[in-house]
């Protein structure tokens, strides 16, 4: 890079980080703020507090350390102000994600780590498990908010909760319960509402979409096969009341239609209702698969005759030709939207951005690389990365014609060509 591209980009990082770092107040915790980042988007391997600050001409560890660990801004209003940016950044924008990723960790004092599935390792191990929201376009996705799951026995055991500073009044928090709390401050933000996707771990849940569908949420969200349907209308009339005894309130489970499993519901859909989609362009060409949408109608709890409110929901399979038997299930409900086929598909498949992003996240930035054990320091480290993220997602926008990103509030062209052909997060210079 040329010395005036290198002015430019710094320029650039200091007009980026102005109105995001102004509620941390003092004058020292914008400047740390900046090193910290600083030490985020330098190449190299590690991104903990000692190797950034050895990179970094000036850098004071203690002086890092307070700042991360101990000082007192204001997370969420910094977590705000981004996701706002992030929201006027990114255009053409499609769905929430909802997703979690997990930090494998040896030992058993940072906050919220216990033996519970680690995704990274595929298996149960030692490790952290957060979830994040992220906004996302047809090209690309951006973390807005972040929430780290408490196991109970965290919330049990008051000695090591004060260990690790946890505030007070934290209550248990499922992760379904986590994700719509995502939800409910992204809507307390004013950010534009979209469809929410997000796998099974939260789409399997009827509470979980029944309570989308309350904060009148869209939502395509992944299901397992297990997931059992009816597929005709389940609000049945009621039988005639006998002579004596109360009136039924509801139909007897002998008179529902009978409910089968999403496989079941695959083999008897007529070939007609199947249809070849394409929805994106992969490394290796275009992406398709054979899909078919039809409407259901949940039954879960429909044994144990829970009176739950069911609405219908559309479910869509994919079955790729000459596949034994169909690969994934989602169910949608997208209001009194128009649904077609080639759009639910495209929504369905919206998710693999977050796995990039987290990739990207732990690879490029470090998210995975924090060494303290505190619940300030944790929430911390996320937004700050989540800050370099959003900063190099805009300066690999800013070198692409007809992309994702706005940039007509900073006409400044990167002359030293920070765009990654291969897609990945363009890294800076040593010199920023």
């Amino acid at each position: 890079m040329t010395s005036a591209t290198l002015r430019q980009l710094d320029e650039r990082l200091d007009n980026f980080l102005r109105d995001l770092t102004a509620p941390m107040g003092r004058s020292e915790r914008r400047h740390w703020a900046r090193v910290y980042l600083q030490g985020l988007l330098l190449d190299g391997d590690r991104k903990s507090i000692e190797p950034m600050a050895e990179r970094i001409a000036g850098a004071d560890v203690q002086a890092l350390r307070q700042f991360i660990g101990q000082s007192p801004w204001e997370v969420e209003e910094v977590q705000r102000r981004l996701a706002l940016k992030v929201v006027e950044t990114l255009s053409e924008p499609e769905v929430w994600i909802i997703d979690e990723t997990s930090f494998p960790k040896v030992g058993e004092h940072s906050v919220g780590v216990a033996r519970q599935y680690c995704g990274t390792l595929g298996k149960t191990a030692n490790c952290q498990v957060a979830l994040s929201l992220h906004w996302s376009s047809g090209e690309a996705s951006c973390p807005l908010s972040w929430r780290l799951y408490l196991p109970e026995e965290w919330l049990q055991d008051r000695e090591r909760a004060q260990e690790v500073k946890l505030p007070a009044g934290v209550l248990y928090r499922s992760k379904t319960d986590l994700a719509l709390e995502l939800v409910d401050q992204a809507l307390a933000w004013q950010i534009p509402p979209l469809p929410v996707v997000a796998d099974s771990a939260y789409g399997n849940s009827f509470e979980f979409r029944a309570a989308l569908r309350q904060r009148q949420r869209p939502y395509v969200v992944k299901v397992e096969p297990t997931t059992v349907v009816w597929t005709e209308d389940p609000q049945v009339p009621l039988p005639p009341s006998k002579p004596r005894g109360r009136p039924r309130q509801y139909a007897p489970v002998s008179a529902l239609p009978s409910a089968r499993s999403l496989l079941s519901v695959a083999k008897a859909l007529p070939r007609s209702a199947w249809h070849t989609v394409v929805w994106r362009e992969g490394s290796k060409g275009p992406m398709r698969s054979r899909f078919a949408k039809v409407r259901v109608w949940a039954a879960h709890g429909w044994r144990a005759q829970k009176h739950l409110e069911r609405v219908p929901e559309w479910l869509l399979i994919e079955w790729p030709a000459g596949a034994p038997e169909p690969t994934d299930y989602w169910l949608a409900f997208l209001g009194a939207q128009t649904v077609g086929l080639r759009r639910l598909v495209r929504l369905a498949k919206a998710r693999w951005r977050i796995e990039q992003d987290y990739r990207e996240l732990k690879g490029e930035l470090g998210l995975d690389h924090f060494e303290g054990r505190h619940w300030l320091g944790w929430h911390h480290h996320v937004t700050l990365v989540s800050m370099a993220f959003a900063f190099l997602r805009v300066e690999q926008a800013r070198s692409k014609k007809n992309f994702w990103c706005d940039l007509a509030d900073d006409q400044t062209t990167n002359a030293g060509g920070l765009d990654s052909p291969d897609g990945a997060l363009p890294m800076v210079s040593n010199d920023i």
